[in-house]
């Protein structure tokens, strides 16, 4: 076994190896930090290293296996922490030039949960500045790649966490989801991404009370999401939004022999690519080759959906963003500025009449989810914009037509306003310039476990990717 395979061994592979003692802790972390040094400025994926204290970590965990100690849950994992939450004692930077010298005060409390469990955190994930993109560069720490094709971005915002995954500098990483950002990202990248429904991961204030805003895993394949997933969920006495009591999804799903599937190409108004749309109806086709039915449906949705959506996300995020305008606007990248501007000009009508589309929308998904077991649909409207994008600045056009720069591209801010729908974005393909395409699956509210059952009969009959050179980017 190489290095490279070390590298993007499956992280539930990986826990079961040293529990065996037939691979260390530290033999796993070396092969990560080496991959890191060696893509560092080619796919530019990190913002913080702990190399050295993680390498002093992994000694630890080692350790502990041979002894046959009580191990965690994660114990020995190199993970990859989104550079948004904190971490008592080590900096946390946001993406922006106003967190220079802010270091944590405290440890998130997913955060705390993951080192608790035995993760290692070697390396905090590059986002843009607030998380405010779809795509991940900033004026502090420059342009994060996709490792499939470098001229693209990996996603955003949680693109840094989807770069590492893709170029095996992490075992599993973290993410989090406010209009796509673990969903966009994952689609891109090839990579499972899931939006847990609002409530079931614990979250900063003040966003843990946006119902919009969600924590969740990313990884390479569809148990590891999991295995994350079951240590970051939980009631949490400094979150009054959890959920009591904890879910704990199973690894294990009976098949989905009998289901009856919902698809949307479009969700009514998103134009979608060609290729994007080829590779959505090749996964309709697995999906019907397991025993499901597939059948097309008309949600009812229309233009309003996203233009409510980005109204109460200009309204609350921009809004919060808009008070750093009249002492850091100059420090600030253009397109978290123009978001803030645009928070400034909101208005409280905005964000009601949004609340009040989302009803809309519920009245008939809330119905069809009854009919059917979960629905299906693409993830990203394009495989990617250009790595340096900027909605300020450039354009996106579809079939021909030009979208909002912003999120019209992508597939995912409906199941935000739908936050209490669980929601889990697949790989279904790869386009002509190497760049991945993704489905998402959504579930009835609270039903986590269907959307699982969903992804993991899709992702055994397609395989798994970064099993070998064929399934890895190229580089």
């Amino acid at each position: 076994m190489t290095d490279l395979d070390l590298c993007y061994m499956p992280a539930s592979e990986a826990l079961r190896r040293f529990k065996a003692k037939t691979l260390s802790p530290v033999e796993l972390m070396q092969a990560t930090i080496d991959r890191a040094v060696a893509t560092k400025a080619s796919i530019n994926c990190f913002t913080f290293e702990h190399f050295d204290e993680a390498m002093a970590l992994a000694i630890k965990a080692e350790a502990k296996y041979a002894k046959g100690a009580r191990t965690g849950a994660l114990e020995g994992l190199p993970i990859g922490i989104k550079d948004e939450s904190y971490i008592k004692g080590k900096p946390t930077s946001h993406g922006s030039l106003l967190s220079r010298d802010a270091i944590g005060g405290h440890t998130s409390t997913t955060n705390e949960r993951i080192i608790k469990a035995g993760g290692i955190v070697h390396a905090r994930t590059a986002t843009p500045e607030f998380c405010c993109a779809g795509y991940t560069w900033s004026r502090r720490w420059g342009v994060t790649r996709n490792p499939w094709n470098p001229n693209f971005t990996p996603g955003g915002s949680s693109g840094g966490a989807a770069a590492t995954l893709a170029s095996g500098t992490s075992s599993i990483a973290t993410g989090s989801d406010i209009g796509g950002s673990i969903r966009i990202p994952a689609s891109a990248c090839g990579l499972v991404g899931y939006k847990p429904p609002y409530g079931r991961n614990p979250d900063e204030p003040p966003f843990n009370l946006d119902f919009y805003c969600h924590t969740g895993p990313l990884a390479r394949n569809v148990r590891d999401a999991i295995l994350l997933q079951n240590v970051m969920a939980g009631p949490s006495t400094l979150d009054i939004a959890t959920l009591r009591p904890k879910l704990r999804l199973p690894l294990e799903y009976k098949p989905i022999k009998g289901w009856k599937i919902a698809f949307s190409m479009d969700l009514g108004s998103f134009e979608v690519d060609p290729e994007v749309r080829r590779n959505t109806l090749a996964a309709c086709d697995v999906f019907r080759s397991l025993g499901a039915s597939v059948e097309e449906v008309d949600l009812g949705w229309g233009e309003e959906v996203l233009k409510a959506g980005m109204a109460y996300l200009e309204h609350l995020f921009g809004g919060s963003l808009s008070q750093l305008l009249d002492e850091h606007g100059s420090e600030m990248t253009s397109y978290a500025r123009k978001f803030a501007e645009s928070g400034r000009t909101s208005k409280a009508a905005d964000f009601v009449a949004s609340l009040d589309v989302a009803a809309r929308m519920y009245r008939t998904l809330g119905p069809l989810l009854e009919k059917y077991d979960v629905l299906i649909c693409p993830t990203n409207a394009i495989p990617a914009v250009p790595a340096d994008f900027d909605q300020t600045r450039d354009t996106v056009e579809i079939n021909g037509k030009t979208v909002n720069p912003s999120l019209g591209w992508a597939m995912t801010t409906p199941f935000n306003m739908m936050s209490r729908c669980p929601v889990l974005s697949l790989p279904s393909g790869r386009a002509a310039n190497g760049v991945p395409t993704g489905i998402q699956i959504v579930g009835r509210t609270y039903c986590d476990a269907d959307v699982f059952r969903a992804a993991l009969a899709y992702e055994t009959a397609q395989g798994q990717w970064y099993t070998d050179a064929k399934t890895r980017p190229p580089r």
